[in-house]
């Protein structure tokens, strides 16, 4: 299969290219860092970064915990996958044989039920007996589906509990793995388990924030910076966030207006420092959730002052019917890459398994700007074949060539999965202190 790597629109001069330079520059002691930062901190078991390269900054502008998408990944590196899925399996569960997949209730959704076929492929050929236990009511015994578009089959098992244990038919696992990420809040049949939940609960949307998880982040991407003498800033998304907001309601209306008006200063500030002459904007977005929704772009303190009715029903929207009520404010990162006979806006989202990053896509949107969410109506998916395991540049090849570029995504999403191994890590002393 092609692999690609998009030209930027604007030229590769300037303080990215700076940035990958020192990147290549530097790789082993970038390695020797990240291998210190394992040792410390467990990585978590899967996870999908959302990357935004802007020529003048690479970085990562969302981490899911339960990606979807597998589907999307280019076939060639499944090898990566299920070597990567063994390492994660046995670090939770040594003994393991098998592994109970909880995937979210979306039976009509053929593109992700894709996503969990191919998830259970992967599990098998790493070597562990795979069972998908459903929690959805309309699910009651054991269901084929024969998907839409593979014409793969899925087999769905009602979970059924005893005492602190769940199961499907005769199969009760050491360990659980989510694929649902928990927007509705945790499902009685999963609490007090005595039984390995991979993520942690907690980790759901129903408690976790963004706004938490780039407070994590910023202090990897300080780490970072110093180790490298770089400005974080060329890797680190600037945020803000109002934790008491109702869009509808038009309540915290203060809070989100002088946070924008704020972190639009801070941006036209790094804007001056670096001689980059773009227009400053912010994203403005539910500090929990996915799937694109309650998302819009503002330029200035005005586009939130004269937000109407219908933009207002929008960012209330989340998942599950939850109503939004905190949101956080992230510096807007340009994308200048493109890709397709359309030359459709583009954004690399890469995906991890443990601490090995195992292969990634382009999102691509040909109705969407180049400072918009791509996660909309008219995306589409591109595989971006990483050469080899996106950790091996080649000095020889200029910052912006291939395998060079990718090694740039890689060092980002990497950062950002550490930072969520630290968010993960506090997530579980929290609960521990709480239980004690």
């Amino acid at each position: 299969m092609q692999s690609y790597v998009p030209h930027l629109v604007t030229a590769q001069t300037g303080p990215l290219q700076q940035l990958e330079a020192t990147l290549l520059r530097q790789v082993p002691d970038i390695e020797a860092w990240f291998r210190s930062q394992w040792q410390k901190h467990k990585p978590p078991f899967y996870s999908s970064v959302d990357l935004r390269n802007a020529g003048f900054k690479l970085a990562p502008v969302d981490t899911n915990l339960f990606p979807g998408g597998f589907n999307n990944l280019n076939p060639a590196f499944e090898p990566l996958c299920v070597q990567a899925l063994q390492t994660a399996i046995q670090r939770i569960c040594p003994s393991a044989r098998g592994i109970l997949l909880i995937p979210e209730n979306h039976t009509r959704n053929k593109f992700y039920l894709e996503n969990v076929a191919s998830l259970v492929n992967l599990i098998q050929k790493a070597g562990y007996r795979v069972h998908v236990g459903s929690l959805n009511p309309e699910i009651r015994e054991p269901t084929e589906l024969v998907l839409e578009i593979s014409g793969r089959k899925l087999w769905l098992e009602p979970v059924e509990r005893a005492d602190d244990q769940i199961f499907v038919g005769d199969f009760s696992p050491c360990s659980i793995l989510l694929n649902n990420d928990l927007s509705g809040g945790i499902p009685a049949i999963l609490q007090n388990l005595d039984q390995d939940i991979i993520p942690p609960l907690d980790l759901g949307w129903h408690k976790r924030q963004k706004s938490g998880h780039f407070g994590f982040y910023r202090e990897v991407a300080k780490e970072f910076g110093g180790l490298l003498d770089l400005d974080p800033w060329f890797f680190d998304p600037l945020f803000r966030n109002c934790g008491e907001i109702n869009f509808m309601k038009h309540e915290g209306w203060e809070c989100l207006e002088a946070n924008v008006e704020l972190l639009l200063e801070d941006i036209r500030d790094k804007y001056k420092q670096y001689g980059i002459t773009e227009e400053p904007f912010v994203i403005i977005k539910s500090d929990a959730g996915t799937y694109g929704m309650g998302v819009m772009t503002a330029k200035s303190v005005d586009d939130v002052r004269n937000m109407n009715r219908k933009s207002r029903t929008h960012m209330s929207s989340a998942k599950e019917g939850r109503e939004v009520t905190g949101a956080i404010i992230q510096e807007g990162v340009y994308t200048f890459e493109k890709l397709g006979d359309d030359q459709a806006t583009a954004e690399p989202v890469v995906y991890m398994i443990d601490q090995y990053v195992v292969g990634g896509f382009y999102r691509l949107n040909s109705k969407r700007g180049n400072q918009e969410n791509l996660n909309a109506p008219g995306m589409r998916f591109e595989p971006l074949a990483f050469e080899e395991d996106c950790i091996t540049p080649d000095p020889s090849c200029g910052p912006d060539e291939r395998p060079n570029r990718f090694y740039a995504y890689g060092v980002v999403a990497r950062l950002a999965a550490l930072a969520a191994a630290r968010e993960i890590a506090a997530s579980e002393e929290l609960a521990k202190a709480a239980a004690a």
